[in-house]
C-alpha cells in the first residue's frame, strides 16, 4: 500500500471526486448558456420583463426599495441581486443574463445530485445533461429574470431534503421563496417523501414562516402585478396532459418507490396546483414553475441508465436532437419572444425628430423606452404626469384623460407606440382619450411594425409631408 500524501488525502479520492455526472451537466448547462446569449444581431434583444430588470435594477437602492413597497416585491430580492451585478459590471445583455446561465449550470448540478443520489452516476449524468438540453431551460437560462436560480435553489432543496440537512433545506428553500415566492409549491411535492420526517416538518414551517412577510406584501400587490393574466388557457391544459402522460410513460414500471415519490410529485404537483388556483385567481404562467422540469429529468434519466443496452439512451438523445436543435437555434432569436425593446427604440430613433411627442398606447408599453434612455430622452413624453422613480411605480403615472386628450391635441408630430392589431385596446378613460385625440386631428403618416410592437407616426391633420 502507497503511504498517504502529507496532507492526509490520497490523490485518488479528488479524481473521484471528479466525475463525469458532477461535472458534464453544469458544464453543457454553461456551453448552452452562453451561446447566442445576446440575441439577435448587432447589439442584441430584450424582451419587455428583461427590460423591466434592466430599468428597476439600475435605479438608486433607495427608489428600488421604495418601488417595493408599491409593486414587483415578489421580484425584490432578484432585483438586489441584480442592482449588485450591474454596480460591478454593467456589461449590457451579458451582465443582465450570466445570473441565469449560472443559475442553470447549478440547477443542472443539483438534477444531478438528485438522481444519484436515488439511481447511481449513470442517471445522474443522463438526468442533468437532460435536464441542461431541455428547450425552456435553454430558453431561461437566457434570460434576466429570476426563473432559472429559482429551479437551481428547488432542485439543491431536494437534494437536500434527501440527505436530510433540514436546516439547510429551509434555508435554500426559502431563498427559493423569496426569489420567486411560488417556488414554495415545492413543499407540497417534498412532503410526498418528507411528510413523516420531523426535521422536515420543522423545515417547512420554517420557510412558511420566512416567506410570510414577503406573502403579505406581494398579496396587497397582486391584482396590479397579475391582473393581466387570465385562466390557464387550453394550450396550458394540452401541455400539462402532455406532461403528464410523459411522467406515467417515464415512472411505469419503475422499481424504485423512493425515486417514484421524489421526481413525481416535483414533476406534476406545482403545475397542477397553480393551475387549478388558477381557475379561481388566474395566476398560472409556466414560466414561474419552470423548476418541476427537474423532476422530469430525473425520471427520464433514471429510465435511460436502467435500459440494458449502454447505448441505448445516446440513440433516443440522437433521435430528439434534430427537433431539439432547431427548437433551440430558434430560442435565440428575437423572435422568441413576445416583444423587443431594443428594436422599438431603434426603429423611434430613426424616426423621431426634435421636438416630437411620444405617445405609449397603452401607458405600460412605455417600459419598451425605459431600458433605452438615449431614445426616450429625446422626446417629450405628454402624457406622464410623474415618472416612475418619482412615482415609485414601474412605468409612471400619467394624467387624467382631459390632461391627455389636450396634451396630445397640442403636439403637432407625435410618435405612437403601439401593440400589435390583433391586441385588445385598453378600455380606461385616458387610453380612450390618446385614441380620440389622434382620431380627431392627426394623419397617420407611417406605421413601422416590430417584433410584438409598432411604432406609428402622427401629424398634425395635412401636414405629414
Amino acid at each position: 500500500m502507497k503511504p498517504p500524501p502529507r496532507n492526509g488525502k490520497h490523490p485518488e479520492a479528488a479524481i473521484r471526486r471528479i466525475t463525469p455526472w458532477r461535472t458534464l451537466p453544469p458544464l453543457t448547462a454553461v456551453l448552452l448558456g452562453l451561446w447566442g446569449l445576446p440575441r439577435g444581431a448587432g447589439g442584441g434583444s430584450m424582451w419587455r420583463d428583461e427590460s423591466t430588470t434592466w430599468q428597476v435594477a439600475h435605479r438608486p437602492l433607495g427608489g428600488l426599495w421604495e418601488l417595493l413597497g408599491q409593486v414587483d416585491a415578489v421580484h425584490g430580492l432578484y432585483y438586489l441581486l441584480m442592482h449588485g451585478v450591474f454596480a460591478l459590471w454593467d456589461g449590457g445583455p451579458w451582465a443582465l443574463r450570466l445570473p441565469s446561465v449560472a443559475g442553470t449550470a447549478l440547477a443542472a448540478a443539483g438534477v444531478a445530485a438528485v438522481a444519484h443520489r436515488l439511481a447511481g452516476e449513470r442517471a445522474a449524468l443522463i438526468a442533468g445533461t437532460a435536464y441542461a438540453a431541455l428547450p425552456p431551460v435553454q430558453a431561461y437560462a437566457q434570460e434576466g429574470r429570476s426563473y432559472a436560480l429559482v429551479a437551481a435553489a428547488v432542485a439543491w432543496a431536494t437534494y437536500l431534503m434527501l440527505r436530510e440537512r433540514w436546516a439547510a433545506y429551509a434555508v435554500v428553500l426559502l431563498l427559493g421563496c423569496w426569489l420567486h415566492e411560488f417556488a414554495v409549491l415545492a413543499l407540497p411535492a417534498h412532503a410526498f417523501t418528507a411528510w413523516r420526517a420531523p426535521g422536515w416538518r420543522r423545515a417547512a414551517g420554517a420557510v412558511l414562516a420566512g416567506l410570510l412577510p414577503l406573502a403579505l406584501v406581494s398579496a396587497r400587490q397582486a391584482a396590479a402585478q397579475l391582473g393581466w393574466l387570465g385562466r390557464p388557457s387550453w394550450q396550458d391544459w394540452a401541455a400539462y396532459a402532455v406532461l403528464a402522460a410523459a411522467v406515467a410513460l417515464l415512472a411505469r414500471g419503475a422499481g424504485d418507490r423512493d425515486l417514484v415519490r421524489v421526481a413525481v410529485p416535483l414533476a406534476l404537483l406545482p403545475p397542477g396546483l397553480l393551475m387549478a388556483v388558477s381557475l379561481v385567481h388566474p395566476w398560472y404562467v409556466d414560466r414561474y414553475v419552470l423548476y418541476a422540469l427537474a423532476g422530469l429529468a430525473v425520471l427520464a434519466g433514471a429510465r435511460a441508465s436502467g435500459t440494458r443496452t449502454r447505448w441505448a439512451p445516446w440513440l433516443l438523445a440522437g433521435a430528439l436532437l434534430v427537433p431539439f436543435a432547431g427548437w433551440s437555434v430558434w430560442l435565440r432569436t428575437p423572435e422568441a419572444r413576445k416583444d423587443d425593446a431594443l428594436a422599438v427604440a431603434a426603429a423611434v430613433r430613426e424616426l423621431a425628430r426634435p421636438g416630437d411627442a411620444v405617445l405609449f398606447m397603452p401607458s405600460r408599453r412605455r417600459e419598451w423606452l425605459l431600458s433605452s434612455p438615449g431614445a426616450y430622452g429625446s422626446l417629450r413624453d405628454v402624457a406622464l404626469s410623474r415618472t416612475p422613480a418619482e412615482s415609485r411605480t414601474l412605468h409612471g403615472t400619467e394624467l387624467p384623460a382631459d390632461g391627455v386628450r389636450a396634451a396630445v391635441l397640442a403636439a403637432p408630430r407625435v410618435i405612437a407606440l403601439l401593440d400589435p392589431p390583433d391586441q385588445p385596446l385598453d378600455r380606461d378613460p385616458a387610453e380612450a382619450a390618446k385614441r380620440e385625440a389622434l382620431a380627431q386631428a392627426f394623419d397617420r403618416c407611417s406605421v413601422t411594425p416590430v417584433r410584438g410592437a409598432r411604432v406609428a407616426v402622427y401629424a398634425w391633420r395635412g401636414t405629414c409631408g
